[in-house]
C-alpha cells in the first residue's frame, strides 16, 4: 500500500461522519503539533464524559459481574493508531472495534498497512483526523472529521443506535477538543 497520508485513504467510504471546525490566528504547524499533548486531552468536561459512558461496565467490574474494563485506563486518543501525519496539512488517526460494546471492543492491529487491509466482519472501522489550511485572510481553519464504516449489516445496525445515543456528546467533545489545541498552540508570533 502506497503511503497514506489523508482521512480519504484511509476511508473513502462511510456510513457515519462527524466534522467541526474553527477559525484561528495560529500556524497549521503550531496547531497540529500540539494533538498528541497530553494537556490537550486532560479537559474535565471530556474525562466526565468517558467516565459517564464507563460507568456502567466499571460498576460491573467492582462486583465481579463483568471484566470488560477492569484495569483498563479509560478510553482515549491512546486507544487510537496513529495512521500518519502530512506534514503540516493533517493527522490521521484509526480504531477499530465495537464501539456499541462496554468495553469498546477494541481490536489491535500493529501498523497503518494492517489497518487499512483490516476487514473482519462485524467490527467498525474509525478514522479520525485534525486537518489545517490557511484561508484567504490568513487565518487557519482547523478540522476534525470523524468517518465510521460498518461492513455487515448486524454492526451498521448496533452502530446506528449508538450513534444515536453517543453523537451529541462526541461532537461536544471535538469541539471542546478544537478550543484546547487552539488554546494550547503557540501564538503565531513566536512560531514564525
Amino acid at each position: 500500500m502506497p503511503a497514506a497520508l489523508s482521512i480519504d485513504d484511509y476511508l473513502p467510504v462511510y456510513q457515519f461522519k462527524e466534522r467541526h471546525e474553527v477559525f484561528v490566528d495560529k500556524t497549521p504547524a503550531a496547531l497540529l503539533d500540539v494533538v498528541m499533548d497530553p494537556e490537550v486531552a486532560t479537559d474535565p468536561w471530556m474525562r466526565t464524559f468517558i467516565k459517564m459512558r464507563e460507568f456502567p461496565a466499571r460498576l460491573l467490574d467492582k462486583f465481579g459481574i463483568s471484566g470488560a474494563l477492569k484495569n483498563q485506563a479509560p478510553f482515549g486518543i491512546d486507544n487510537f493508531l496513529m495512521l500518519g501525519r502530512n506534514a503540516d496539512h493533517e493527522i490521521v488517526f484509526g480504531l477499530l472495534g465495537k464501539f456499541w460494546r462496554p468495553d469498546y471492543g477494541i481490536v489491535s492491529v500493529p501498523s497503518p498497512a494492517e489497518f487499512h487491509g483490516f476487514n473482519q466482519a462485524g467490527v467498525a472501522k474509525l478514522v479520525l483526523n485534525f486537518s489545517a489550511k490557511v484561508m484567504d485572510d490568513g487565518r487557519t481553519k482547523l478540522t476534525t472529521e470523524t468517518r465510521i464504516f460498518c461492513n455487515d449489516r448486524q454492526s451498521t445496525i448496533y452502530l446506528t443506535l449508538y450513534w444515536c445515543l453517543i453523537r451529541p456528546i462526541s461532537g461536544l467533545i471535538r469541539r471542546r477538543l478544537l478550543a484546547r489545541i487552539c488554546k494550547f498552540a503557540s501564538p503565531v508570533d513566536t512560531v514564525l
